[in-house]
């Protein structure tokens, strides 16, 4: 009983110190930002992920009691802060700052049980001071990334404990466990039914094997049964009730027969309910993107996909994908191996395989794979330590063990602290720009829309309680191309594509762009487009609407348009507008070098584009005086040509672009300030943003 106590206490000691480590690891955020002002707003740090504030909105509005457009009050994230908000004594905005270090921490207690399990506790305390930092976990967990991501690996982390600790020990609160774990995982993350299932079809795969060897399958099947259960797309109050009567009765059945029945009987609930249905719509869009085009729900018209244009949806290099899950590439080769050893040790851990899978998709599928490798390849790393320490200690001295122990681990976890150091992610927007939002959120009326690329649209909601008719989570060809049409158009179009966009949007059904052929009793898409060129008649204006156009959208510029210079009918793109941004140009007495062998050449006033040159059209320098008033200079070159440049002095950066990019409503109203009042007029005029009103 002493030795038991012991153990318990070791372990709760060893969980209270990599706990604090990891929440210690995240408050550098704090020490790198803590003076500036500019992430503060109301005296708060704000968060600093962009789907954060869509789960912000459901939880703000559960604790005031208001309910805004496409709110997400039911859903797990937003329930438990408004919780967490209620029952203790923190504002609002400190518990959306600082909740995903608090949760995201809570990985270390499966990684050290698990550990404790497979007969080293040190090996388990080990690779959770490893993989609580490692680079993919850190960047979605840090302080103000407020995301389901603070709970996606810790709920997989402890369904793998409690499915290892079911299958070694046969244990019966081991599987009351492993489907309570899926019951809250599920509920958390509706997305994690594919993982889940994964689980599943190991234990199936399992008990195949002990079937070929004639043995009792008893536990199994119980195992599988409420598992599966566990999984079905109802309640989750009946599916608790459920699962805790099956926990009963299983505790008094153990005949084959009756529970070969159980489980046939829940297979069939499983069908009814679902079944295997979610996995193919949940994967498609990372894993199966075969095709650059989608098409709208009438077949007719074929739009760019979103999806090629996330970077974390997209495949990458080798260095990037060990770095991380690991660190860096040595670390992940050393972490693989030790994962090999650790799997020929202990046949259990082949039950993490779904993890690894899943991490290791990351090199076709995108970044937000690689978090599902980290733990696995943290217990890696953790047992090849074990081993070298192990090896190592030839007089078997303790005191040189745990010496070895703490000098390989601080090896590790360098270059994981590096990264900590040197990863610098500020708030999604700064005081200045909130401020902003607060302003037009004043003079607004409720249902009035703010427009703008989808990345921004859940802080635009957040901050204005307005409309929009893009965002992170509804973000396909269909509703980006009014969007990218409004910001690479002129102002002409461009006004008239966002009044349309934001009246048809109020039936929302259908195609956006079908609908306005229908209204117009257009059949052919360029036929609508060209009508739209010579001006139409537009529906009665029935709300107000504002363009948020901010400096950051210069860097995705060439992204949003690639959504609306297309044919519509065929897919096809039309050709790429000349653009290229410079952040690092030198100057001498003869050129003018952005980078990428593109030289303005200053005598002649023309440019040198991979040692073709060419005449440029105008050279434009804007800038801001002392008194914050914007100033632009403008010298006309050569009329003829197709090429400008505009030199941002106040932002230290220059522009080449054709007369398409430069007469684009997002380069006229943003950087150049030529704004035509018949189409839109200035509400906020900042050097970072512009907010303008929509005059038509």
């Amino acid at each position: 009983m002493k030795i038991k106590q012991r153990t318990i206490n070791v372990t709760l000691l060893l969980i209270v110190i990599a706990y604090t480590f990891s929440i210690l690891a995240r408050f550098l955020w704090i020490y790198k930002f803590g003076g500036n002002e500019q992430l503060k707003f109301n005296n708060e740090y704000m968060i600093n992920t962009h789907d954060g504030y869509f789960w912000a909105k459901g939880a703000f509005d559960l604790i005031n009691g208001t309910l805004s457009n496409r709110s997400p009050v039911d859903t797990s994230l937003s329930l438990t802060t408004a919780f967490l908000v209620k029952v203790f004594p923190f504002s609002f905005e400190t518990v959306v700052f600082y909740l995903s270090a608090l949760f995201s921490s809570l990985i270390v207690i499966p990684m050290i049980l698990i550990g404790r399990h497979l007969g080293k506790i040190e090996f388990g305390f080990i690779s959770a001071l490893i993989s609580s930092i490692a680079v993919s976990y850190y960047n979605r967990t840090m302080l103000g990334y407020y995301d389901t991501d603070m709970l996606n690996i810790v709920f997989p982390i402890f369904l793998l404990w409690s499915t290892m600790l079911a299958i070694n020990t046969k244990q019966d609160k081991y599987f009351l466990f492993t489907a309570i774990e899926i019951i809250l995982y599920r509920w958390w993350y509706p997305q994690s039914y594919s993982l889940e299932f994964s689980f599943l079809t190991m234990i199936f795969i399992y008990i195949i094997y002990k079937k070929t060897k004639k043995m009792n399958l008893s536990y199994e099947l119980k195992l599988l049964s409420i598992m599966l259960f566990a999984m079905l797309s109802i309640d989750v109050g009946i599916k608790l009730l459920v699962v805790v009567l099956m926990y009963i009765f299983f505790k008094k059945i153990n005949n084959q027969k009756y529970l070969f029945f159980v489980l046939f009987f829940v297979i069939i609930l499983f069908v009814f309910t679902g079944g295997i249905n979610p996995i193919i719509s949940q994967l498609e869009g990372y894993v199966f993107k075969s095709s650059t085009f989608i098409t709208s729900s009438a077949d007719s018209l074929t739009y760019y996909s979103v999806m090629q244009t996330i970077r974390e949806a997209g495949s990458i290099s080798y260095d990037i994908f060990a770095k991380r899950i690991s660190g860096n590439s040595l670390i992940f080769l050393l972490s693989v191996i030790g994962y090999i050893l650790l799997l020929f040790r202990h046949k259990v851990m082949l039950l993490s395989l779904p993890l690894v899978g899943l991490g290791f998709l990351g090199l076709n599928s995108g970044l937000r794979f690689t978090i599902y490798a980290v733990p696995i390849m943290g217990l890696g790393i953790g047992y090849l330590i074990i081993i070298l320490s192990d090896i190592l200690n030839i007089k078997k001295s303790t005191w040189v063990k745990y010496f070895l122990y703490c000098s390989f681990t601080m090896i590790i976890l360098i270059p994981n602290i590096n990264h900590i150091m040197s990863y610098k992610i500020p708030s999604v927007l700064s005081k200045s720009d909130v401020n902003s939002l607060d302003k037009i959120k004043n003079i607004s009326n409720k249902g009035d829309y703010i427009l703008s690329w989808w990345d921004y649209g859940y802080p635009l909601s957040f901050y204005t309680g307005l409309n929009n008719t893009i965002d992170g989570g509804k973000h396909d060809g269909n509703g980006n191309y009014p969007i990218s049409y409004a910001l690479t158009k002129p102002q002409n179009l461009s006004s008239q594509m966002l009044r349309l966009n934001v009246e048809f949007d109020q039936k929302e059904t259908g195609n956006y762009i079908e609908n306005m052929m229908d209204h117009y009793g257009y059949k052919n898409a360029d036929d609508f487009l060209l009508a739209l060129e010579v001006g139409l008649e537009l529906p009665q204006k029935t709300r107000d609407v504002y363009l948020y156009l901010p400096s950051s959208m210069l860097t995705i510029y060439p992204s949003i348009e690639l959504f609306s210079n297309l044919d519509l009918s065929t897919g096809k793109q039309n050709k790429k507008s000349f653009f290229y941004l410079s952040k690092n140009y030198t100057e001498d007495d003869r050129y003018i070098n952005l980078g990428k062998n593109i030289k303005i050449i200053k005598k002649s006033g023309k440019i040198s584009i991979n040692g073709k040159i060419q005449s440029l059209k105008r050279f434009t320098k804007t800038y801001y005086d002392k008194g914050k008033i914007f100033k632009k200079q403008t010298k006309i070159i050569n009329n003829n040509s197709l090429l400008s440049v505009i030199f941002m002095a106040s932002h230290k950066q220059m522009l080449v672009i054709d007369e398409k990019t430069y007469n684009s409503t997002y380069f006229q109203l943003f950087i150049l300030e030529n704004y035509n009042k018949s189409y839109f007029i200035p509400i906020i005029s900042e050097p970072n943003l512009k907010i303008y009103k929509l005059n038509m």
